[in-house]
């Protein structure tokens, strides 16, 4: 297997601004639309992307794709987990799992988005 197995990611959702709002306040970034002409029943939104370490991903709202499943935990990089933590519930999601330790390997804290996915925080600090 190769190093960095994983190259993409999706996030369903159900309410596209509502989930494009959600996520670009609390990473305090834009995401950009991105319609396929032969889909055009598949809503997406794309999460900023570099040729660096780590996957991209998107929003995507698709018929028969339900959000608010927990069969893939998708973890994002960020400074200070636990600011990323209090922007999710200030922005209409909620805190499962306060910043904590895993040891040497950083801290974590899990949130549910406004859709009901819940995801992962990742920090050094």
């Amino acid at each position: 297997m190769k190093a960095n197995p994983v190259g993409w990611f999706e996030i369903y959702v159900q309410d596209m601004p509502r989930a494009t709002a959600f996520y670009e306040a609390v990473f305090e970034g834009a995401l950009e639309p991105m319609r396929k002409p032969e889909t055009p029943d598949i809503d997406m939104m794309l999460f900023p992307m570099t040729e660096e370490y780590g996957a991209t991903g998107a929003l995507v709202k698709m018929p028969d794709c339900p959000s608010g499943g927990m069969g893939t935990l998708v973890y994002f990089s960020c400074e200070d987990c636990a600011v990323e933590a209090a922007r999710a519930a200030a922005n209409g999601g909620s805190i499962f799992k306060e910043k904590m330790s895993i040891g040497e390997h950083g801290f974590i804290a899990l949130v549910f988005d406004t859709e009901g996915n819940m995801i992962g925080l990742h920090s050094m600090a």
